[in-house]
């Protein structure tokens, strides 16, 4: 169970809330009558408005002057002020009455914790984003949008650099994260058929970097070396949260639309970042490498699949065409964003993506880049052998 489904109860009803939960919650007259004489901009919700993204969302747009009003919808009232709270789980249908009066949803609330459960995650995310869809329809909702990830395209070794942002999605549909995404794709693909009067947007970041960021990406940079696959070197772009929060103000409020990536212009080669940071690579057979990855992702000693040890190796870098077009540009470079990152991993040691203790963190660097007790020590086994031949 994930720790979303732990603190949610699906199909929570308003008979059944408590009464302060029933206050925040307005009646579906209340709320269609939300939508009128307070502006000329549009009414948008957020959800996931209490947390993460969502939050940092919610209290951009309640200062923006492209919206009349800003609800908040999450599975509990969060402190910001100045926004309409309705406190509804994403999951049940109940949202379509949430939804009165509502011109454009932004579907934040999803569980993208690096440790979370592969199975609770991916049917509290897809989930959550059908019912969303499902229910804006019903509520007559005219604009969706949704974040995924620019991971949907995939890392491979021979991406163009950068990928155009019509590319083909080519990430494998696994049980990782990524997968939930490309799920979530493939809701809107249907949605766009099914409901042809609602616009659906799709807002694809590259690596996201900031506060409460958590990912198999950014724990990357908390391990001691940087993992390498020989002949192939990463190219590495990131996409600072505020400039999502700002991308997603446009697309909320119908100035770019359709698929779009956001990230920071350009990228930095694998020596730059080396530079940076001031981390040593590590380089490894890719064969070895996966492989070994693999076995213990299934031995439960790392909790991301070899799939999303692609990102790290491989490149996925996204021309954001779309966005620069509409006279958005991203607040920083690359090289502050990875700044950002390595500020903030002050603290954390992290192997394979799974978090150790600081006791723990004396484990050799080679021994410890890609595998919990390294792969590195198998490459030196091999060749040893190959000698004593």
């Amino acid at each position: 169970m994930s720790d979303r489904d732990a603190k949610v109860r699906p199909g929570l009803s308003d008979a059944s809330m408590p009464e302060g939960i029933q206050a925040a919650c307005p009646e579906p007259a209340a709320a269609v009558a939300l939508g009128a004489g307070h502006g000329h901009g549009p009414v948008v919700a957020v959800t996931g408005a209490a947390h993460d993204l969502g939050l940092a969302l919610t209290a951009r747009l309640a200062q923006s002057n492209r919206f009349s009003r800003v609800v908040a919808i999450d599975d509990r009232r969060g402190d910001l002020t100045g926004v309409i709270w309705r406190v509804v789980d994403i999951r049940d249908p109940v949202l379509a009455s949430r939804l009165a009066g509502i011109d454009v949803v932004v579907h934040t609330d999803l569980d993208l914790a690096a440790d979370s459960d592969p199975r609770g995650r991916r049917a509290y995310n897809v989930r959550g984003a059908q019912t969303v869809l499902t229910a804006a329809a019903a509520g007559g909702v005219g604009r969706v949008v949704l974040v995924t990830s620019a991971m949907v395209y995939g890392a491979h070794p021979d991406n163009p650099v950068p990928l155009a942002e019509d590319a083909p999605l080519a990430a494998d549909p696994d049980g990782s994260v990524v997968g939930d995404f490309m799920e979530i794709e493939q809701l809107a693909e249907r949605s766009l058929r099914a409901y042809p009067g609602m616009e659906i947007t799709v807002v694809r970041p590259a690596a996201l970097v900031g506060h409460g960021i958590d990912t198999l990406v950014t724990r990357h940079f908390e391990a001691p070396r940087l993992l390498a696959v020989k002949g192939c070197a990463p190219r590495w772009q990131f996409c600072h949260i505020d400039d999502l929060v700002s991308a997603i103000e446009l697309a909320a409020a119908g100035e770019v639309a359709g698929a779009l990536a956001v990230g920071c212009d350009g990228w930095l080669e694998q020596e730059q970042v080396e530079e940076l940071s001031g981390l040593r690579r590590i380089e490894l057979p890719a064969g070895v490498t996966f492989a070994t990855a693999q076995r213990l992702h299934r031995a439960g000693i790392t909790p991301a699949p070899v799939t999303d040890l692609r990102y790290v190796v491989y490149p996925w870098v996204v021309d954001c065409q779309t966005l620069r077009q509409a006279g958005w540009r991203p607040s920083g470079s690359n090289e502050a964003a990875l700044q950002v990152l390595l500020d903030q991993r002050a603290g954390h040691h992290a192997v394979a993506g799974r978090r150790l203790a600081k006791k723990d963190a004396t484990i050799t660097a080679a021994g410890a880049t890609v595998a919990v007790i390294g792969t590195a020590a198998i490459v030196r086994q091999v060749r040893k052998r190959r000698r004593e031949v």
